[in-house]
């Protein structure tokens, strides 16, 4: 709205004579539109934005749906393929060797190992990302972007597809685990591999169906969740509450008690500030950036 310009007399003295001189003088205001209140019940809608389709999510700006960088690409399925593919394979050969030796205990022990061992590692990985470099640390940067951007968004995880979601992870577990299915024939190695190797690749799986609802939710994971197989919504919903510093481990959480009761990450976050002198976010009082957001309006308009 704008103020039309207005007109008002005014006295004046005027130099030039004694009494009092009227002069006219022309006063005008404008002002720059203003918008008008949006209804308290009125739906708004966030600008959409185009990011490369990859897997890092601005931390400054939300994603909304159609968001290409929350859909796969065929590359992300091909790298998906290519790592389940690799995987299997570890499984098959573990589950011929053991048939053909009979030997079917130590295989079967070391694919639990292995599964244990990937619910540690995933924590690990997950600490070390949430709380040291940025997107321009070599190698890891759009991880730790990535991350970040999940912490203050943490329902953008549910709305990535299949292959998004795991072509990063399925990635590298191709790299590692193709040569062990060309060299070994060891079912006892083949069974660690695959499982461990299976779990760390999925984990990014495991972890959106943590953000997810029950009712959405597949009854087997809802299952599998419940019984601690998989991580469940409650624990790993304690990692995106204040103090942001527990529940790291996201295949099955089992770590999770053991590291956070005996101050595992806190005393190797000590270590590192006494030896490099480098501060862990998690000391830091959280921004912004690590605020929970509630999906925005253009999500819960579709659900």
């Amino acid at each position: 709205m704008s103020i039309l310009p207005q007109h008002n007399h005014c006295l004046t003295r005027s130099p030039a004579h004694n009494p009092w001189h009227r002069k006219r003088i022309i006063c005008s205001a404008t002002t720059t539109p203003t918008k008008p209140k949006p209804s308290p019940n009125q739906l708004t809608f966030e600008p959409q934005f185009v990011t490369p389709p990859n897997l890092v999510t601005s931390i400054s700006t939300p994603p909304v749906l159609n968001d290409p960088s929350l859909q796969s690409t065929w590359s992300h399925r091909t790298w998906v393929a290519t790592g389940c593919t690799t995987v299997l394979v570890s499984l098959a050969k573990a589950i011929a060797g053991a048939g053909h030796s009979h030997i079917w205990l130590e295989p079967m022990l070391a694919g639990y190992i292995g599964y244990i061992l990937a619910d540690l590692g995933s924590g690990v990985y997950h600490w070390g990302i949430d709380n040291y470099g940025d997107g321009s640390t070599p190698i890891f940067g759009n991880q730790i972007e990535a991350f970040q951007g999940h912490h203050k968004w943490p329902w953008t995880i549910t709305r990535r597809q299949f292959a998004n979601n795991l072509h990063a992870l399925a990635r590298t577990v191709a790299f590692f685990v193709l040569p062990v299915d060309l060299v070994c024939n060891d079912p006892t190695v083949n069974a660690f591999v695959g499982v461990c190797s299976g779990c760390i690749m999925f984990s990014q799986q495991f972890h959106a169906w943590a953000h997810g609802t029950k009712s959405k939710l597949p009854p087997i994971v809802v299952a599998l969740q419940d019984v601690g197989l998989l991580v469940s919504r409650s624990q790993h919903g304690a990692h995106h509450r204040q103090p942001y510093n527990n529940n790291y481990c996201i295949v099955s959480g089992v770590w999770n008690e053991f590291l956070d009761k005996n101050k595992v990450f806190e005393a190797l976050e000590m270590a590192l500030y006494f030896k490099l002198g480098v501060r862990p976010r998690s000391w830091s009082e959280p921004t912004t950036d690590w605020t929970e957001e509630t999906e925005t309006a253009s999500q819960v308009a579709v659900q």
